[in-house]
């Protein structure tokens, strides 16, 4: 049995400005839990500073039967294998799953889909955070007036 706690995000965004999206994500992963899909498995890896993996086992799946789109921050792989590659298929065991299935993953500002591939049941996606050139560290100028100028200015 879970147990339900209702966290209070406020203190966290005392100072800050902009987060907002943040405690929304924060509250959607609380809650994630109550309806956990498991298939199919995945992993994430981070390969470099900026470049993520995702891995997801999709055996007995094409690459007509996955469905990878990404709309805002969200990133959604859809699988559904078709009927007709299993007609006439007198199964003995069925082992391997060919349930439908929907991933959803929550992307964070500026990251990028660089590709996807599909190689011996596995699914790669690539990731990149491509951070923008006004969004980059950048040294701020302190001007410093003379003390002649200070003068002129307060008379």
């Amino acid at each position: 049995m879970r147990n339900t706690l209702d966290f209070d995000f406020s203190p966290l965004f005392r100072t800050t400005i902009g987060f907002d999206r943040l405690s929304r994500v924060l509250d959607a992963a609380l809650r994630a839990d109550e309806g956990v899909v498991s298939y199919p498995p995945y992993d994430i890896v981070q390969v470099g500073d900026e470049k993520y993996r995702i891995s997801m086992a999709v055996a007995g799946f094409n690459q007509g039967d996955i469905e990878i789109e990404l709309k805002e921050d969200t990133l959604t792989v859809k699988g559904a294998r078709g009927k007709d590659a299993e007609e006439g298929d007198n199964f003995l065991y069925r082992g391997i799953a060919a349930r439908s299935f929907e991933r959803r993953f929550q992307l964070a500002d500026n990251i990028k889909v660089t590709g996807a591939d599909l190689h011996d049941g596995l699914l790669h996606i690539e990731l990149e955070r491509e951070v923008p050139e006004e969004k980059k560290p950048r040294v701020i100028e302190i001007r410093s007036d003379s003390p002649k100028q200070i003068a002129d200015q307060a008379a």
